[in-house]
């Protein structure tokens, strides 16, 4: 009787064991035909064409387009000839738009189509399947360009000069905005090819950053308006601050909108920010390879996103071999205008022009 109670045990020991086996294997395999599923989706950009249209213009120093006799037989369509250089668009490139908007809660429909908040944060994210490299495109969010305008019904009006942070704020707060907004980049970096996008209320940035346990940053510039926020006697350019909770918040989305030009201020530090929590991040992700899931599931009612749990899944993944520092963050040049209402950014579309050369392309080896 002994020997059978040993023997069943063994038995039930031995399901267990297989059980957790099974499961462990249905898991690994989940896991990478999740990687397999998101890497097929993102390779279909949402809007743009297959690479920008990159015209000749009074504004913008660019060399003759004709093709050499020599090569006129190969041209292809997606070509340039700059400063003596043929160049080609990227075709492993995969670039997203990364929003922050001006809302606190969860994301919730808009009343009227005209209050779906505006975006205060405004990323391109490139990531750069042949050089192995995620890059950063800031865009101010006072920039001046074309953005379509819709009245409270939804209706379009006009395409009008405005800034470029109203775009999401004609559309729903939710998906709507979000394309919208998607297009307008994407038609501001002549027809950049854009992959999907990310937008998330300000209610998220707490949980964000102490998910890598905070973020340490030294202040690029005088904050004295800070210490109203947080008691802080005075916080000076040099100072060290150790981001947790709401101070994260504070830190990236509010500014001193008497001093001139505090949206760019705030974006130098959102830069600042983003680069010290990548390297924050990265660790983490290494340490669990499931915590961009589990953030993903963590923020989901702040966020709106065209972005599947499978493409997280394979980018997560995928971003750890990637190389990513403070000279991958680029600005785009221009100049800040104040008007009576509010302030203007202007961008200087020569330095665009070699900013989407520098960062979309790669020479052409004519050979």
């Amino acid at each position: 009787m002994k020997v059978r109670m040993r023997e069943g045990a063994n038995r039930i020991l031995a399901r267990i064991l297989i059980g957790l086996v099974v499961v462990v294997v249905v898991l690994l395999v989940g896991f990478v035909a999740l990687q397999v599923s998101g890497k097929h989706k993102l390779n279909q950009a949402k809007v743009g064409g297959k690479a920008p249209w990159l015209p000749t213009g009074e504004d913008i120093v660019l060399e003759d387009q004709t093709p050499d006799p020599e090569l006129e037989k190969v041209w292809e369509d997606d070509w340039i000839r700059y400063n003596g250089q043929i160049y080609e668009y990227n075709d492993s490139i995969t670039t997203f738009l990364i929003l922050g908007i001006d809302k606190y809660n969860a994301v919730k429909e808009a009343k009227n189509g005209i209050l779906g908040g505006q975006s205060d944060v405004m990323f391109l994210a490139v990531l750069n399947g042949d050089a192995k490299r995620v890059d950063l495109i800031a865009i101010n969010r006072d920039t001046i360009c074309d953005v379509d305008v819709y009245n409270e019904a939804g209706e379009y009006l006009a395409t009008v000069p405005k800034q470029i942070t109203l775009q999401h704020g004609y559309g729903d707060g939710k998906e709507l905005s979000c394309e919208r907004t998607m297009a307008t980049v994407s038609r501001l970096f002549y027809g950049l090819p854009i992959h999907g996008y990310a937008s998330v209320n300000i209610s998220a940035i707490p949980v964000i950053n102490d998910a890598v346990g905070g973020v340490e940053v030294t202040l690029p510039h005088d904050m004295e308006w800070y210490k109203k926020i947080d008691g802080t006697k005075s916080l000076k350019a040099g100072t060290k601050l150790m981001l947790k909770g709401e101070g994260a918040t504070y830190y990236i989305q509010s500014r001193d909108c008497t001093e001139f030009n505090s949206a760019g201020m705030r974006l130098e530090r959102q830069k600042q920010y983003l680069e010290a929590y990548a390297q924050r991040a990265i660790a983490a992700c290494k340490e669990d390879i499931t915590m961009p899931v589990k953030l993903y599931k963590a923020i989901s009612k702040y966020l709106v996103t065209d972005i599947s749990i499978d493409e997280v899944t394979y980018l997560a993944t995928t971003l750890l071999g990637y190389d990513f520092s403070g000279a991958n963050i680029h600005s785009l040049a221009g100049e800040t205008v104040a008007t009576e209402s509010f302030e203007e950014f202007h961008l200087d579309q020569q330095a665009l022009y070699d900013t989407i050369i520098e960062v979309f392309y790669k020479p052409v080896e004519t050979q």
